[in-house]
């Protein structure tokens, strides 16, 4: 198996990478959010950073559409296209500025955002108020993305105000908005000039543990009672704004 990894990185790392692709996917399938996150932590203390964003993109697009296939069913598509038309003006956007954003700054905005759509009072939206959000969550989720990698919460915090009381239709019509925003990324990153090719191996056999986490993950979710689904979904969602944010303020304050 080492022929097909990247030259340069140790086994051990990539058997870790590989293990953990497996773990985070269930906990995305079973509770809506947090393992591309999780998976992106830990990459980026395995990887080269410069590889790190468009090799992470291929693996959740890889366990993304694993979880849209398996809860096709529940997909609500009217509610996806809104979001492609936003992700390619952010796509487009993105992959031509040459910015350097600051770490801390985005870092808080994106947390502060999580936590008010999460508990914050929010307007009622009818569905065209609704779909103009998902449009502009798009956009800008799909814009950040190529420079801050994980931005899977934020598409979260959106889809569960439009989804407040069928976990089955937000999981679904989540994922596969992510993958729409991983291909477009994955795009993006190969327009830019990254060479994927040696990372080929790694990919598949993180994308194949990954589908097999969806999978368990899954199952799980069909066990999970709508209510203490929601109260899960948002300690944990929290949890992991709240370290999003305090990361943010160590970066600005270091």
């Amino acid at each position: 198996m080492p022929e097909f990894l990247p030259p340069d990185l140790p086994a051990l790392s990539s058997a870790i990478m590989i293990v953990s692709s497996f773990f985070t996917s269930m906990i995305m399938a079973a509770t809506g959010f947090g393992g591309g996150v999780l998976l992106l932590s830990i990459m980026a203390s395995l990887m080269p950073i410069a590889a790190l964003i468009p090799v992470h993109g291929v693996v959740q697009l890889g366990s993304n559409t694993g979880r849209a296939i398996l809860l096709r069913d529940s997909v609500q598509w009217g509610y996806l296209l809104p979001f492609l038309v936003g992700s390619i003006i952010g796509a487009a956007i993105g992959g031509r500025l040459v910015v350097t954003l600051d770490d801390g700054i985005l870092r808080v905005a994106l947390a502060l955002f999580i936590l008010y759509m999460v508990w914050g009072p929010k307007p009622k939206f009818d569905a065209s108020g609704a779909r103009w959000l998902i449009g502009a969550g798009g956009a800008i989720s799909t814009f950040l993305t190529m420079f801050f990698g994980a931005t899977g919460p934020f598409v979260l915090a959106i889809y569960s105000n439009v989804f407040p009381n069928d976990r089955h239709k937000f999981i679904a019509t989540h994922s596969t908005a992510m993958v729409i925003q991983h291909v477009l990324k994955v795009i993006a990153f190969g327009i830019l000039g990254f060479a994927f090719a040696p990372w080929l191996g790694l990919i598949a056999a993180m994308v194949a543990t990954g589908f097999a986490g969806t999978f368990v993950g899954t199952k799980l979710l069909n066990r999970i009672p709508e209510a203490q689904f929601r109260i899960v979904f948002r300690v944990l969602i929290t949890a992991v704004s709240a370290h999003l944010l305090w990361r943010g303020i160590m970066s600005l304050t270091a």
